[in-house]
């Protein structure tokens, strides 16, 4: 993927907003960002965060044999790597001019200072040296990578330790951290590199550039030094030409940030020392600050559980003794309730016209029920006194039985005893001719 360039309205406003010197993230021209760093839980593992610019530093070692021109010396390897996870614009496996240039002035910066005494990583002359290897991972691409790689690699390799070995004639012994204590390598002095970016053919000068600038810089001047003001390495690129006087105020300036720099460094290792010698806590998950959301963990409260049971029974006695209870609700207009005396009633007393359709609504439904009741008892009186009534109109045998309907007293007929007696002997006789006939 291919690094989306810097539109012109950009870069306008960068190089307006230099020439009123000012940046972009507040900080003044000779203002370096911010420097942390933390450690991993084995030694050689470090993370130096420059700004938003995050470098991984890793160190290990073997035993190989040593080079035939260099035969008493040990051998230092220094790796840089620019992964699509810090930007983009970054392709795996592809030696970009960027990563060569980088790398190229990381060895000299580290191994052609002679910062590390590689005669002490000697085991066997001619046979078995140690090789040291520095890895270098950039993890967040903003700008100056230069810089915080050169701090990464020289606090790793300060942190590892390597492990102890002897010799009984050719045979060689290598032990491992339960058996012997690891040994720490012979580091002379630490060589940090300073970045300067140059604008409009070196008119403007800014320190520690972030990615936009290094965008639009038309040169760049890298100063490796140590804090004893040795300049270990230097480099200019951009095609720009500098004076001298502008290379001895920037040489000025790194002997002020190596120095701040260099004591940095000095404190973060004694501190780590510090916790593991106590048996800290340590490593990455340990340097998250807390305030931040990314950090789960809290820190731990000590509660007493001691006399418990008598705590609470103090507290139960010097509280308040509770108010009293109604067990039944009060009841002050209907639709509203309330248990104890609370406060009035907000919805206040029912209108006129409501109370009379609650009164009618109590009379209808109490007429109801009456005439049900009414009609039930009228019910139960017809079923225990009427019969059946039996009717036949055709002349065929078919007989239909026929209950008698329910009536209401008003509108049903009266009859006598005489009268059905009668009904029922003529109706008896009728039937009888009928059957003679046939």
């Amino acid at each position: 993927m291919k690094e989306t360039p810097l539109s012109n309205c950009e870069r306008r406003f960068v190089l307006r907003a230099l020439q009123e010197r000012k940046r972009l993230d507040g900080r003044q021209c000779y203002d370096y960002r911010n420097v942390r760093i933390s450690f991993g839980p084995e030694h050689g593992c470090c993370v130096v965060e420059l700004g938003k610019t995050r470098v991984l530093g890793q160190v290990s070692c073997e035993l190989v044999p040593p080079k035939p021109n260099r035969a008493t010396e040990g051998i230092l390897f220094c790796n840089l790597e620019l992964s699509p996870m810090a930007a983009p614009g970054f392709e795996p496996g592809r030696q970009t001019e960027l990563l060569v240039k980088s790398n190229r002035l990381i060895e000299r910066c580290l191994r052609n200072s002679k910062c590390i005494d590689t005669e002490s990583l000697c085991v066997v002359a001619g046979e078995k040296v140690w090789q040291i290897r520095l890895d270098l991972h950039l993890l967040n691409h903003d700008g100056n990578i230069i810089d915080a790689a050169s701090i990464a690699g020289i606090v790793a390799l300060c942190h590892f330790r390597r492990p102890d070995v002897s010799v009984q004639g050719k045979e060689v012994t290598v032990y491992s951290p339960e058996e012997r204590d690891p040994v720490p390598l012979s580091i002379h002095h630490m060589p940090i590199c300073v970045s300067f970016a140059f604008f409009q053919q070196g008119t403007y000068l800014l320190v520690d550039p972030n990615e936009r600038e290094e965008r639009v810089m038309d040169g760049l001047l890298v100063i490796a030094m140590n804090k004893h003001r040795e300049i270990c390495t230097i480099q200019s690129s951009g095609g720009i030409m500098l004076l001298k006087d502008q290379v001895l105020r920037c040489s000025k300036i790194t002997a002020v940030k190596v120095a701040e720099i260099t004591e940095l460094i000095q404190k973060a290792l004694e501190n780590d020392q510090k916790v593991r010698k106590e048996g800290g806590k340590f490593g990455f998950a340990e340097s998250i600050p807390n305030k931040k959301i990314t950090a789960f963990k809290m820190d731990s409260a000590a509660v007493d559980t001691n006399n418990v049971e008598e705590q609470a029974e103090e507290i139960i006695t010097k509280a308040d003794p509770p108010s009293e209870i109604f067990a039944k609700p009060i009841l002050h207009t209907p639709g509203t309730a309330q248990i104890g005396e609370g406060i009035e009633n907000a919805w206040g007393d029912l209108e006129e016209s409501e109370k009379e359709e609650a009164a009618e609504e109590e009379g209808e439904s109490s007429a109801a029920a009456f005439e049900c009741q009414k009609i039930e008892d009228t019910s139960m009186m017809s079923e225990a006194k009427d019969e059946p009534i039996v009717l036949s109109d055709s002349e065929e045998e078919e007989v239909v039985i026929l209950e008698p309907q329910e009536v209401p007293k008003k509108t049903r007929p009266q009859t006598t005893l005489k009268q059905e007696s009668t009904s029922k002997k003529t109706f008896n006789k009728k039937r009888r001719k009928k059957r003679t006939s046939r």
